[in-house]
């Protein structure tokens, strides 16, 4: 998965994708990374947003890092579900300067097991 994330941040940097591209690959590489966090601790979820509000548990994160994720995750649903993207460039630059903390994270978690 964390391999999954790092490609997809990759991905959100690259400028000849549209807007709404790299905000899909930075929301995948988000999720991913998330995800991984809660399944190293023994958890699933059925529900994509709960593996950002759980950052609090699995990487002791602040509300003010994971809610910039959980925000992005209701922009995504507007966008699948009601067909309503509004995207600014800042939030896919908010999420990319995040991303690298949120991996780095992770993978502290992991090489942490015993």
């Amino acid at each position: 998965m964390l391999g999954m994330a790092r490609t997809r941040l990759e991905d959100s940097r690259l400028e000849n994708l549209s807007l709404e591209g790299r905000f899909t690959s930075a929301y995948n590489a988000a999720h991913a990374a998330s995800l991984a966090a809660l399944r190293w601790h023994g958890y699933r979820s059925e529900n994509r947003f709960t593996v950002f509000q759980c950052l609090v548990h699995t990487l002791n994160w602040p509300p003010s890092r994971w809610r910039v994720l959980d925000t992005a995750h209701h922009k995504r649903n507007l966008a699948e579900y009601e067909g309503f993207l509004e995207i600014e460039e800042s939030t896919v630059a908010e999420m990319c300067d995040l991303l690298p903390g949120l991996i780095d994270d992770v993978q502290r978690l992991i090489n942490s097991a015993p």
